[in-house]
């Protein structure tokens, strides 16, 4: 198993670097509410030399599927053949709310968002009739066009983030690796499962599919502590829109800590920030999350690798910290994936 680093876009550079030095497979850059996947990335290919790069996720109701493939065929280039397109669906909220596309149908969407990328990628004129992208659009005579960016090395892997067994099983069919956050191991085996028929689907072997969670990490002697500095970080994802349509909140109620999601988004919705993180349920986050001492982690760490995670991503930002401090999280883990026995 490899390890991996969520980015958000302060120290990137500087976080990236240190990742690499570490011997850190990748670093990825989610997006949402405080900045966007490729602004992030542009500047850590820049930085690094070696370290893989991948969008966790770019969202599908942000752009185009077109300026997607354009997207990832310039920070292809500018990497030198490093990136991988991590795209998700995002959820109702996030695509109506915040960039204004219907969340209806989108696993069709997403299997026609794919599709048109990867005829962008190619660098031939794309041409496609789908039920949500026409392209060129129907009706127009526009001539199709065509990525031109000048990159002949590897083609650039796809990465879905998916929930659920459809998605999931999409997945495996149509991408190259999945992006998942706050499962336990139990949980990734299960997608794991899903992702392989689909692979099976599509007359495709589960192995070179990258399996990869992203987990919230806090490490330190005492367990207790490490879920306390991870409760704001849960109570803001929490708190995303509706609770009945809230990811979190769902995976919370299934693990049996309904009650307490409940009490998250009330307090969440009337703006009681510091009451929403006390009622984070303690159990919920040292379950889906990597606290406590090093050789804690180390264990845990082992966990996901036998649940056939391939690459487990440390999402040093959540947790309030500085710099140094998130530097030196790098470094723990890096001796907790030691310690494990299971790095790859």
């Amino acid at each position: 198993m490899k390890l991996g680093v969520n980015l958000t876009y302060q120290g990137a550079g500087e976080l990236a670097v240190a990742a690499e030095q570490l011997g850190y497979d990748v670093a990825l850059a989610p997006e949402g509410h405080r900045s966007d996947a490729a602004s992030v990335l542009g500047l850590v290919a820049g930085r690094t030399e070696r370290i893989g790069l991948c969008s966790g996720v770019m969202q599908i109701p942000a752009r185009t599927p077109a300026l997607a493939g354009l997207t990832a065929a310039t920070l292809q280039a500018l990497s030198g053949g490093r990136f991988r397109l991590g795209l998700g669906v995002s959820n109702p909220d996030v695509s109506e709310g915040w960039y204004g596309v219907p969340f209806a149908e989108p696993l069709a969407r997403t299997r026609e968002y794919v599709e048109v990328v990867r005829l962008a990628l190619r660098g031939q004129p794309v041409r496609y009739e789908g039920r949500h992208y026409q392209l060129p659009s129907s009706g127009s005579g526009a001539a199709p066009l065509h990525v031109i960016t000048e990159w002949e090395g590897p083609t650039t892997p796809v990465y879905l983030g998916a929930v659920g067994p459809r998605n999931l099983s999409l997945a495996g069919e149509i991408a190259d690796g999945w992006i998942g956050v706050f499962a336990t191991p139990e949980q990734v085996a299960g997608s794991v499962a899903q992702i392989a028929e689909g692979r099976k689907h599509a007359g495709r072997p589960l192995a070179g599919f990258d399996v990869m969670p992203c987990l919230a990490t806090a490490v330190g002697e005492d367990v207790n502590s490490c879920v306390d500095r991870l409760r704001a970080h849960y109570a803001y994802l929490m708190g995303i829109g509706s609770r009945d349509r809230n990811f979190y909140c769902g995976l919370a109620t299934r693990m049996g800590h309904g009650e307490g999601a409940a009490e998250v988004s009330r307090l969440m919705a009337i703006g009681d920030r510091a009451g929403a993180a006390r009622a984070v349920p303690a159990a919920f986050i040292d379950e889906t999350s990597l606290v406590g001492p090093v050789e804690r982690i180390g264990q845990q760490m082992r966990a996901y690798a036998d649940a056939g995670v391939t690459t487990l991503s440390i999402m040093i930002s959540a947790v309030q910290a500085g710099l140094d401090q998130r530097i030196t999280m790098l470094e723990q883990a890096m001796e907790a994936l030691e310690l494990s026995g299971v790095r790859g």
